[in-house]
């Protein structure tokens, strides 16, 4: 009972958090408009960035951070006090509060459930459930966006990537067991698939080669 409790609460935190759009509540602040009607219509930081600047993305930036963050943090909290952990492992919850943000992001409950693409609030979930799951993602990220100059393109790969990186740091590193890292590696394909699913304009956009580079603005 205490398992689906835990599941229960690392869930609604998630979801509840990441439904906190702040794309939508930063640029309403500082320009009155609905980011979702703006450019690309996606309540993104890449979208942001391109329609109001650079301030207004860096405020997209740490608030979409932090709430992926808080939302683990406190699923994790809530876990240790119910004593769910899994042979004393409470990491499975923070994947749980991960995927609930996910979810919150893109479907804000409230927003009208129009929300972003989720991608930085998956990746900042990594921050709390295993670091070096997320500077490996990042690592990935940095890359494929200096190659390629697609955000789009380095979102999906590095998505993509991530299951793997969670097999490989819980197994290999972490010394998790075999069944613990499965689980895990499970629960990140879902976040990732999520992510990917979302992104598949971008990939219509990227095989008709009519999807947009990211360029620093001056």
């Amino acid at each position: 009972m205490n398992y689906l409790l835990a599941v229960i609460i690392a869930s609604a935190l998630g979801y509840l958090l990441g439904s906190l759009n702040f794309s939508i509540i930063f640029v309403k602040i500082l320009t009155g408009k609905d980011i979702r009607e703006m450019g690309s219509k996606n309540a993104g930081l890449t979208n942001t960035y391109r329609c109001v600047g650079k301030q207004c993305a860096l405020l997209t930036l740490v608030g979409d951070v932090l709430k992926g963050v808080l939302a683990v943090t406190l699923a994790m909290l809530f876990c240790n006090m119910l004593k769910a952990g899994i042979k004393g492992d409470i990491q499975y919850i923070g994947y749980i509060a991960g995927i609930g943000a996910v979810m919150g992001h893109i479907f804000p409950v409230y927003y009208g459930f129009r929300g972003g693409k989720g991608v930085l609030a998956g990746a900042s979930a990594f921050i709390m459930i295993d670091p070096k799951v997320f500077i490996a993602v990042l690592a990935i990220f940095v890359v494929i966006l200096a190659i390629s100059k697609y955000v789009s393109l380095a979102s999906i790969f590095s998505s993509a990537y991530c299951p793997i990186a969670v097999f490989a740091m819980s197994y290999f590193v972490n010394s998790c067991s075999l069944g613990l890292s499965i689980l895990y590696t499970v629960l990140s394909a879902v976040m990732a698939g999520t992510i990917i699913w979302k992104h598949k304009p971008n990939i219509d956009r990227l095989i008709a080669g009519t999807e947009s580079k990211f360029v620093f603005r001056k």
